[in-house]
């Protein structure tokens, strides 16, 4: 089995903290996710998160104007210079400072930077040339009294406007200018949250906290009331804009003030082009002006949480909005009223997650008591369940991922139609109890669920929800439960009694079956062909158990290999502390020839079990997040103050400059998993709290403190060197093919394994040849043609010709498939998965065919009727 799984995306959280922004050409929108960076694809209704990961939470992204320079900043002021097409690190920087605010010129020439109380303006790097040094200051401008909080250049980028806390905003040129000095915009009460040209460089507007918009113009003094042609003309196009801008003596012109009781300005953004300015506010509500008139085009709440960032497309049609506390992001079209993107993360951790048969879509459950469904391809959340109470416990799929079951704590197993997105069963046991594990049976008429409280697991019927039976036996609280997935109608489960018990639920007998162990029992997992059990237990290890005969067939001691990193409030050292040493949750892979396990800790492991030893294969790394709790081995000392107390566990939420950041609204002891309860500031764990495979074997996801991490296979640059010869070049394949061979040439191209030679042979292929070709390639590379095929159905308008390739290969090697069906199951759920796209695709364009025919024969009936009746009033008027 291949091991080179890939990070491909984050899916469970859209926006944590910092700005979005829109790229040049408003298709997609940038949003920061903790310390990685997602890609919103507006047109396609795609998600992607580029690869790198910075070392803290980040705090401001920047993309330059020709979208090839990504800049993202943490909250350390460490920043990464990336090439946003490719998605790689070019270098690495350091602002020594926490960065409020960072900017582009709008030449791409200049970047501007916050720096306290300071500005620096560095030169743009060439992403084209490889230096040590790229980074280079231009220029550093004081004059602030306090942090500056935002940047906004003018449209020649030969000066730019600052906003400070200290109440005011300064005008700076880039470079010196004889008899210039800084201009300074006083006279707000509160701090400065954005200063704006207009687009003709006549009018400068600035905005505070409290709610005022001030106009700012040119003075007119009595001199040149007295002689008007005195007065210096500023074409909006004129070459001397800039000088006009810095030699201008700007004054108040017009006061505007919002006007709304008790809420502050929290994020503002100004569309020159349009005169448009968006504000968000501490109430959740976003405000849409026209400047200079100040006439409130739009309002509206989008959340019950203050909105942290705003930005407008290029265009100024979308609006998109984030808001920190609820994880949302919105993208909202103002004119027409809609949304072009709505979606929000888990409030809490993410608890659960399970995949549906076809792999394409995986559902999630958290502790805010929703269930969320993702879709893999697009990495968006179509529908949210939130019939929940109490956090969700786990997640299970049914009858071919048409129903989906969850369990929570507050006492109920709920049934979920997929296809109506209705909550259609909900089970209940006759004591009040709380649920942490669920199982469904492969014939998906049978849920089962295992209490904490009654150490009890119950049995419903899906058809009519009727309790069946209650099975009695553990000790202690049951952790995990699993049915057989062969359909021997057995049920294993856990519990923290160390034992683990299989029950034979349909039979007469009633056999009981069980397993001890050496620790609590935390989670279990069957082999997909149903004839091995695999369980975690508290100890760090993993024992694996023979269903037929009852006996341990291995053991893996994971201990070491689970370890994560010290957490800040650790007494002992990582390789000391016995926390996070567990495995929570276990995986098989499709052919079951490997178990993936992750725990408490920033680990994933995958281990080999097929030889009786447990071979670790690979470790996963989830996170490099410095701002979450245990991600590091050692702890920094510099982190430490004279007391020994380590600042990061310090509560500085009374030195916040504002009110509402100040205000500790938590009640005591109701922080959700801080441990210790008098703990006052609580930092997140890097965990994993649940993994599962794709039925499809190409790809993992965990649950982890992040969100949910897909893992895939990227076989793009990876070769088979078996059977190559110095030969085998592209160019020798091409002429193969030229000369009509198409079976070599597509062993050939096999052999080389580049995704465009194989493409090209591929459709070189005639029709008629197919079914030949078909039937005498060699059983080595049916997997691999099978999977381009099913690859290549997704993306190419050839349909039928793709059919009918399928269908000749399933034709010619239907046997073979079928004797070695756990060997080709991830090939074959593949193909499963592009056809049945493709049926969905036809099966909804046929039905918008049909409704759009009888639409015009409708009209056409329609027309036909008044046209005769208009034919027999002129009958009537003639006779």
């Amino acid at each position: 089995m291949k091991a080179n799984y890939q990070f491909s995306n984050l899916c469970g959280t859209v926006y944590r903290q910092g700005n979005v922004l829109f790229t040049p050409d408003g298709n997609s929108l940038l949003s920061p996710v903790g310390n990685r960076v997602s890609v919103f694809d507006l047109v396609n209704n795609k998600s992607r998160t580029l690869p790198f990961q910075n070392r803290k939470n980040i705090s401001r992204i920047a993309l330059s104007p020709d979208a090839n320079i990504l800049i993202s900043v943490d909250e350390g002021g460490r920043a990464f210079l990336v090439n946003f097409k490719r998605g790689v690190v070019l270098h690495h920087f350091n602002f020594k400072k926490a960065v409020n605010d960072i900017s582009f010129s709008p030449d791409g020439k200049y970047i501007a930077v916050t720096h306290d109380s300071h500005l620096q303006v560095w030169r743009t790097p060439n992403h084209l040339v490889r230096e040590f040094a790229p980074f280079t200051l231009h220029r550093t401008y004081t004059g602030h009294h306090n942090e500056i909080l935002s940047i906004r250049w003018s449209p020649d980028s030969k000066c730019f406007l600052t906003t400070s806390r200290d109440m005011t905003a300064r005008l700076f040129t880039l470079d010196p200018l004889e008899g210039f000095r800084p201009k300074t915009l006083a006279g707000h009460r509160d701090a400065v949250v954005g200063a704006y040209f207009s687009a003709s460089g006549k009018c400068i507007y600035t905005i505070s906290r409290d709610g005022a918009v001030f106009t700012w113009k040119a003075k007119v003094s009595d001199d040149d009331a007295d002689s008007p042609d005195d007065s210096i003309p500023v074409p909006s196009g004129s070459t001397n804009n800039f000088e006009a801008i810095a030699t201008t003596r700007w004054g108040v012109h017009e006061r505007h003030f919002f006007n709304f009781p008790n809420t502050k300005v929290v994020c503002a953004s100004f569309h020159p082009s349009s005169s448009l300015i968006v504000v968000g506010f501490s109430n959740g509500v976003f405000g849409l002006w026209e400047l200079p008139a100040f006439t409130n085009v739009h309002t509206l709440s989008i959340s019950q949480q203050k909105i942290t960032s705003v930005a407008i497309s290029p265009s100024g049609e979308w609006l998109a909005f984030g808001a920190r506390t609820l994880g949302q992001l919105l993208v909202w079209e103002w004119q027409s009223e809609s949304y072009i993107l709505k979606q929000q993360g888990h409030f809490f951790d993410m608890n659960t997650l399970s995949y549906a048969p076809d792999g394409q879509t995986v559902a999630t459950g958290g502790d805010d008591g929703k269930v969320k469904v993702w879709a893999v391809h697009s990495g968006f959340c179509f529908v949210t369940f939130a019939d929940h109470a109490a956090p969700v416990t786990d997640v299970a799929f049914a009858k071919q991922g048409s129903v989906l079951i969850s369990a929570s704590l507050d006492g109920t197993v709920r049934a979920f139609d997929m296809i109506r997105y209705r909550n259609f069963r909900t089970f209940t046991s006759p004591s009040p109890v709380q649920f942490s594990a669920l199982a469904v049976d492969p014939s998906a008429e049978v849920v089962a669920a295992g209490s904490t409280d009654s150490f009890e697991v119950l049995l419903w019927s899906v058809q009519t929800g009727k309790l069946l039976d209650i099975l009695t036996g553990h000790e202690a609280p049951i952790s995990s439960l699993a049915f057989c997935p062969s359909g021997t109608n057995q049920l294993a489960s856990g519990s923290w009694d160390r034992t683990v018990r299989v029950w034979n639920v349909f039979a007469r007998s009633r056999a009981v079956e069980t397993f001890s162990v050496s620790s609590d029992v935390l989670a279990l997992a069957f082999r997909p062909d149903g004839a091995e059990l695999a369980v975690s237990t508290l100890d760090g290890q993993i024992t694996v158990f023979d269903i037929h005969s009852g006996k341990q067939t291995n053991l893996i001691e994971g201990r070491k290999d689970i370890s994560g990193g010290r957490k800040a409030d650790d007494k002992v050292a990582a390789a000391n502390s016995s926390s996070g040493k567990a495995f929570t949750s276990l995986a098989y892979t499709a052919d079951g020839t490997c178990i993936l396990a992750g725990g408490n800790s920033k680990y994933v492991v995958l281990y080999d079990v097929r030889e009786g030893e447990g071979v670790l294969v690979k470790k996963f790394q989830i996170s490099e997040n410095l701002s979450l709790d245990g991600t590091e081995e050692f702890l920094d000392n510099r982190r430490l103050n004279s007391a020994g107390i380590n600042v990061d566990l310090i509560d500085d939420r009374g030195d916040a400059s504002d009110l509402e950041d100040r205000i500790d609204t938590t009640l005591p002891g109701a922080v959700r998993g801080a441990g210790d309860m008098s703990v006052r500031k609580y930092r997140q764990e890097v965990r994993t709290k649940c993994v599962r495979f794709s039925p499809t074997g190409r790809a993992w996801a965990a649950a982890s403190t992040e969100g949910l991490l897909i893992y895939s296979l990227d076989d793009t640059i990876a070769f088979d060197p078996f059977d190559l010869t110095i030969d085998l070049t592209p160019q020798s394949v091409l002429d193969v093919l030229g000369q009509g061979e198409y079976l070599k040439a597509l062993v050939l191209a096999f052999r080389l394994n580049e995704k465009p030679i194989i493409r090209r042979v591929y459709e070189s292929i005639p029709c008629a040849d197919i079914r030949l070709i078909a039937r005498q390639i060699p059983v080595v590379y049916i997997a691999a043609l099978l999977r381009f095929v099913a690859e290549h159905m997704e993306k190419s308008p050839h349909l039928e010709f793709d059919l009918i390739w399928v269908r000749a290969v399933l034709m010619s090697h239907g046997r073979y498939l079928k004797d070695r069906s756990g060997e080709f199951a991830p090939v074959l759920r593949a193909v499963q998965k592009a056809l049945v796209d493709v049926e969905q695709s036809i099966s909804n364009l046929c039905e918008e065919n049909t409704f759009m025919m009888l639409f015009l024969i409708d009209q056409s009936k329609i027309k036909n009727g008044a046209e005769e009746s208009s034919g027999d009033v002129e009958m009537d008027t003639g006779s």
